[in-house]
């Protein structure tokens, strides 16, 4: 069996989470998938996949397998991408990571308009809250709301506008005292959303580039962006969410903003792509084709959000 064939389905199997998942994507049958998984751990001389009749796993060998995996893989289709030239026609599986709602809401329509227009390519869409690292991930595209550290991943600014915003619902802030500095926060219960800080947060300090922390015990830490705006919604407690999360409900009059003037300044939203994939003509192609979408739709966001109080 070719290498780099197996080497494929073996990444496609761990993508989709078992053989049968796999052998549909690749129009495969199960017992070819499985040869080439075998195919494989009889060259490296080690199991790469746990499998049971329910499930399916990496061992410690495969983790480590899949990321070189991934990175060949990578490289081959920008060798490819290269030798093709500018008339290469975007094809092949396009990997996105992006946040779960900005993802969900944002650029999942953005994504099904793009496939649209390009049949011969493919998508694999994974909403985290967390960052990924591309390299490893074998990731083409990923969305990014925050301050970029310097890295050698290229980047595409697509909006300039996202608050951080600290909101509670009107019945709850009857019932606790006024909030007018972010001290004031100790009084008061806090829903932790676990990428915004379950211990504390930290606010704009007049005439200081000093941050000013505030600590507090959580009395609920969840960790999406759903659990934390429903529970604020009804009373539980503040929370901190970006300022697209909780729009609807300000304007809905389910949730009020707190402590405007403490707020951060608002970050970027950028496409990163790894060095290198900005070459490969299904990569090249969304970037094109979704970047000016996205900062239309991130424009929007951020008229709407300076209306917010």
């Amino acid at each position: 069996m070719d290498r780099i064939e197996a080497m494929s389905i073996f990444i496609t199997a761990v993508d989709e989470g078992s053989l049968a998942a796999a052998a549909r994507r690749l129009k495969r049958s199960p017992a070819a998938v499985s040869r080439a998984i075998a195919f494989l751990e009889a060259r490296v001389g080690a199991q790469l996949l746990h499998r049971t009749t329910r499930s399916m796993a990496c061992s410690e060998a495969g983790e480590r397998y899949a990321i070189a995996c991934r990175r060949m893989l990578a490289e081959l289709e920008e060798a490819e991408a290269l030798a093709g030239g500018e008339q290469a026609a975007p094809r092949g599986i396009l990997s996105i990571s992006a946040p779960p709602i900005s993802g969900e809401d944002v650029l999942r329509p953005i994504l099904d308009d793009f496939l649209d227009a390009h049949p011969m390519v493919s998508a694999r869409l994974l909403l985290l809250d967390l960052p990924v690292n591309l390299i490893e991930e074998g990731m083409d595209v990923a969305m990014r709301i925050a301050d970029l550290p310097d890295s050698s991943l290229i980047a595409t600014r697509v909006g300039t506008d996202v608050r951080r915003v600290v909101v509670g619902s009107p019945a709850y802030l009857s019932r606790y005292p006024a909030i007018t500095k972010p001290a004031d926060l100790a009084a008061h219960e806090i829903i932790a959303f676990t990428n915004f800080g379950i211990d504390s947060w930290s606010f704009a300090a007049a005439g200081s580039r000093i941050p000013r922390v505030v600590h507090f015990c959580p009395r609920l830490t969840v960790n999406t962006v759903r659990a934390a705006l429903a529970s604020a919604i009804r009373g539980r407690g503040l929370t901190r969410l970006y300022s697209y999360h909780i729009a609807e409900a300000v304007r809905s009059g389910q949730l009020q903003i707190v402590l405007p003037n403490a707020e951060h300044p608002p970050v970027p939203v950028h496409l990163l792509t790894p060095t290198g994939r900005s070459s490969v003509p299904k990569v090249r192609a969304f970037i094109d084709f979704a970047a000016p979408r996205l900062r239309s739709v991130f424009s929007r966001l951020a008229k709407e959000a300076r209306t917010l109080s």
